[in-house]
């Protein structure tokens, strides 16, 4: 090699990856007169990539807060009359907190978007094995915990949800009761599938090695799939592509290559399409499922979370680092995947104690105190013990094939 292809070579920027250095995606676009060059741009998207993101954790936890006041407020279901849960409408009991609670649903959406984001980020540079071993340790710790925890509340306080045969609850500790037609122990756990399913494609990008260029084909090929299934009326296909969430992730793994690699034309027109797409599952989702809030109102909002999600993609929150939003995000998990069966059927058994407001602020505040409790007690414990079983044992496979 000649000096001039030496020198060359030490000029091309590169990010480490893995403990390698690796070659940033060239640039050739001019800048525009009183703008920093591109390879300053990224230099700094590059020193943001490192950094943990406060500014999501706050999201994720607004999302798991919209979720458990629709639940417990502003749900099809609270609405009519004689439910389970009030006995009465809940549009009678409260109606401006109905008015509002009717649009948390969409808190999901905004955890899907944010699944994408983040599974991408933390995944950067890691192996499969390393990647299947976050998913394990992160998912199942809470998820068993609150299934053990929603049975007894349901056995302690029957009246509102039928109770899973043994079998099905014992299926469900697997978290794939629903490819086998089984109902969830709490309803909530449906998400869980979607995301199982992101994580196995999302896998087959991971094993070859995660650059820009085979993020944005994934994006493209699984985006055109998704739009595909419905009517393809092929159910392999449909299970596969998850149209119903797939342009959610696809929103937040294009947010996240902003992040890392800067902005361009691309990767704006593949975000576009995921709100076209997206707007459209809102609408169906109302028309199907809630029937009680608005398109105008639910596309708002999920614009509206859309656009904090460009902001913090392309570094306006990087100066928020407020220590307690770490701790709220930790919360989220456990709190989403506990709230619903077991805080509604609390409800219905205090819903003549006190003001009904006052009722659905104390549960959700008793549900925060119980998820930090099984943040600090369960899921760090669980996930050390986890991630030492499961290092081992990749460590004999290895060595069983060498």
């Amino acid at each position: 090699m000649s000096m001039q292809d030496a020198e060359r070579r030490r000029s091309i920027p590169r990010r480490v990856v893995g403990g390698l250095q690796q070659p940033l995606p060239p640039l050739t676009v001019p800048a525009p007169p009183g703008r920093p060059a591109p390879a300053a741009r990224h230099a700094a998207v590059r020193d943001r990539a490192g950094r943990r993101l406060y500014a999501i954790d706050g999201i994720r936890l607004l999302a798991a807060l919209m979720v458990a006041v629709h639940h417990y407020a502003g749900t099809n279901r609270v609405d009519r009359p004689g439910n389970r849960i009030w006995d009465r409408p809940v549009s009678d009991i409260m109606p401006t907190v109905f008015r509002f609670a009717s649009y948390g649903w969409i808190g999901v959406e905004i955890f899907f978007v944010i699944s994408g984001f983040v599974i991408c980020m933390s995944c950067w540079g890691r192996t499969p094995r390393q990647f299947f071993t976050s998913r394990v340790i992160r998912l199942y710790p809470a998820y068993w915990f609150a299934i053990v925890f929603t049975t007894a509340v349901l056995i302690a306080l029957p009246g509102v949800w039928d109770r899973l045969r043994t079998r099905d609850v014992l299926l469900n500790f697997t978290m794939l009761q629903s490819g086998s037609g089984v109902m969830n122990v709490d309803g909530v756990y449906w998400t869980l599938w979607s995301e199982l399913r992101f994580y196995l494609l999302f896998l087959v990008v991971v094993w070859s090695g995660l650059t820009y260029r085979k993020v944005v084909v994934f994006c493209c090929v699984w985006g055109a799939a998704a739009m595909l299934a419905p009517i393809a009326k092929l159910p392999l296909l449909a299970l596969v592509a998850n149209p119903e969430g797939a342009w959610y992730f696809i929103a937040g793994l294009s947010l996240y290559l902003m992040h890392r690699f800067g902005q361009d034309l691309l990767l704006w027109g593949i975000l576009a399409m995921a709100w076209l797409m997206g707007q459209r599952e809102l609408g169906i989702r109302i028309d199907e499922v809630e029937h009680v809030s608005g398109w105008r109102g639910s596309v708002a909002i999920f614009t509206v979370f859309l656009l904090a999600m460009v902001a913090i993609a392309l570094g306006a929150t990087d100066r928020v680092r407020w220590k307690w939003l770490v701790t709220a995000g930790a919360l989220t998990y456990p709190l989403y995947l506990m709230h619903y069966a077991a805080g509604t059927a609390v409800i219905n058994r205090l819903r003549d104690t006190m003001d009904a407001r006052l009722l659905v602020v104390s549960v959700i505040a008793g549900f925060m105190l119980l998820s930090w409790l099984v943040h600090r007690f369960v899921e760090r414990p669980v996930a050390r013990l986890l991630k030492r079983g499961l290092d081992t044992s990749f460590a004999r496979l290895r060595n069983a094939s060498a």
